[in-house]
Formats: C-alpha cells, sequence, structure tokens
C-alpha cells in the first residue's frame, strides 16, 4: 500500500532546503560532517518512504552506510581501501566507484544506492529524495576528496545520460 503524500511535498521542500543548507554550512566550514548530519532527515525519510524489495534494500543500506559514514568522519578514521584491495575502483550493485580513503567510499556508496532507488521507484517522492541524497552525496565527496569527487561526477553524469 502506497505511503500518505498528504504532506510529502511539503516534505521534501524542507528536506531540499536542509540538504542545501548543510552543504553551504559544510563547505562554508570545511567539514563534512555537518553536510552529512543535514542529509540524515532525507535518509530517514527516504527509509520510510520505498516499499519494494530493492528499492527497500537500498534504501536500508543507504542509512547503513550513512551511520558508518557519521562515524568515520566524526572519528577521523583513516584507511585506504585501494592499497588494501589492490585496485583503484570496486563494483558495487554493478557500477563502478572509485577507491581511496574509506571516508570517501561511503558517500560514493550512498550516490550508487541514491541513483539505484532513482532508477528502479515509481514514486515522485523517493525520486526527490534520492536526488538530494545524490547531490549531498557528491558534496561530501568533494568536502573529503576533489578528485574523487571528479570521477563520481563524470560517472553520474555517464548514468544519467543513459537513463534518458
Amino acid at each position: 500500500m502506497a505511503k500518505a503524500y498528504k504532506h510529502a511535498t511539503l516534505i521534501c521542500l524542507v528536506l531540499s532546503a536542509l540538504a542545501l543548507l548543510g552543504i553551504i554550512i559544510g563547505i562554508i566550514k570545511s567539514n563534512p560532517l555537518i553536510t552529512i548530519l543535514f542529509l540524515l532527515p532525507a535518509v530517514v525519510y527516504e527509509v520510510y518512504r520505498t516499499e519494494g524489495k530493492s528499492t527497500k534494500w537500498a534504501s536500508w543500506g543507504l542509512l547503513i552506510v550513512f551511520i558508518a559514514e557519521v562515524i568515520l568522519v566524526a572519528f577521523h578514521i583513516n584507511f585506504d581501501l585501494a592499497a588494501f584491495l589492490g585496485t583503484t575502483q570496486e563494483s558495487v550493485a554493478g557500477y563502478n566507484i572509485p577507491l581511496g580513503d574509506i571516508k570517501v567510499v561511503g558517500p560514493g556508496i550512498m550516490a550508487i544506492l541514491a541513483l539505484i532507488l532513482f532508477v528502479r521507484t515509481r514514486g515522485r517522492y523517493t525520486k526527490w529524495l534520492a536526488i538530494i541524497i545524490f547531490v549531498t552525496s557528491l558534496a561530501v565527496v568533494y568536502a573529503l576528496d576533489p578528485s574523487i569527487f571528479s570521477q563520481l561526477l563524470r560517472f553520474g553524469v555517464r548514468e544519467g545520460l543513459d537513463m534518458l
């Protein structure tokens, strides 16, 4: 059964504004944790709104990665996945993501899960939330490592063009 959508437009507008505010404050203060924390309401609402098997899986995976990312950034945990795995990229759900510091991989995975949600959901509000999450995840990657950001942005543009 579809979730109620009486106030969904207003909620999504507020969540969009919060995400944008988080991006701006996070960039001004050079603190990606601020940007991540302002994304929390959108991630939680995405988990609430999704209903299908694959979208439920993707949204819960998104929440788990989000929580891990908060811990990694808050406690300044560094671990080079590229050196550990001996490769510069890894496939996640059929999408190749660039590897590096584990803190940068988290938002990359979140962006991919947001793309999966955007593609697989029929609901306009879950699509809207997926866009918020995707854009904010890119902003977090940029704040953490601008070189990985450019690779992820090229990937996102390529996938977006393929969807059209």
